[in-house]
C-alpha cells in the first residue's frame, strides 16, 4: 500500500519512528514533513498529505501533531477526506472498518513509540466492512462532504 505521512513540529519526533515502521512493513511511504522542529503550521501539513491522497499517490495517510486533533480538524474539512484521532488499538481499526477513515491522526504528546507502532499496524491492517450498514453511513458522510 502507498501511504503519506505528515507531521507538525511536535510531531516530527514521533514520526521518526513511524515512517521506519510502517517501511518495514513492505509499504512505499511518502514524507511530506515537517523535517526538523522548527514550527510549521498543522493545516499546511493537513493540506498536503490530503492532496497525495486525493490524487490517489497514496491509498491512505498519517498525521503526527501534538494532540491528533488539530491535525484531525485540518484533514477533515478537506473533501474526500475522512481523519480520526487514534490513540486506542480498537479506534485505529474500527475507524477504517466502520466508518472508512483515510487518515489517521496520532498525538505525539499522548503517545509513544511503541503504542504508535501499534496503532499504525492496526490502521494498515484494517479493511472497510462490506457490512450494508455501514456502507450506507459512509455514503451519507459522502454525500455531506458533496454539500459542503
Amino acid at each position: 500500500m502507498h501511504l503519506v505521512i505528515g507531521s507538525d513540529h511536535a510531531g516530527w519526533q514521533l514520526k521518526q519512528v513511524v515512517a521506519p515502521y510502517i517501511r518495514s512493513l513492505g509499504h512505499e511511504l511518502t514524507d511530506i514533513g515537517s523535517y526538523t522542529d522548527e514550527p510549521v503550521d498543522f493545516p499546511d501539513i493537513a493540506r498536503a498529505v490530503a492532496a497525495k491522497i486525493i490524487s490517489g499517490e497514496a491509498v491512505r495517510g498519517i498525521m503526527v501533531c501534538g494532540t491528533g486533533v488539530g491535525a484531525s480538524i485540518a484533514a477533515n474539512k478537506i473533501r474526500g477526506i475522512r481523519a480520526a484521532v487514534c490513540h486506542d488499538i480498537h479506534s485505529a481499526h474500527q475507524s477504517v472498518e466502520h466508518d472508512d477513515v483515510n487518515v489517521m491522526c496520532i498525538g505525539a504528546q499522548i503517545v509513544g513509540g511503541w503504542l504508535a507502532e501499534d496503532l499504525v499496524s492496526s490502521f494498515l491492517s484494517a479493511r472497510f466492512s462490506t457490512d450494508e450498514d455501514f456502507r450506507r453511513r459512509v455514503q451519507k458522510l459522502i454525500d455531506l462532504d458533496a454539500e459542503a
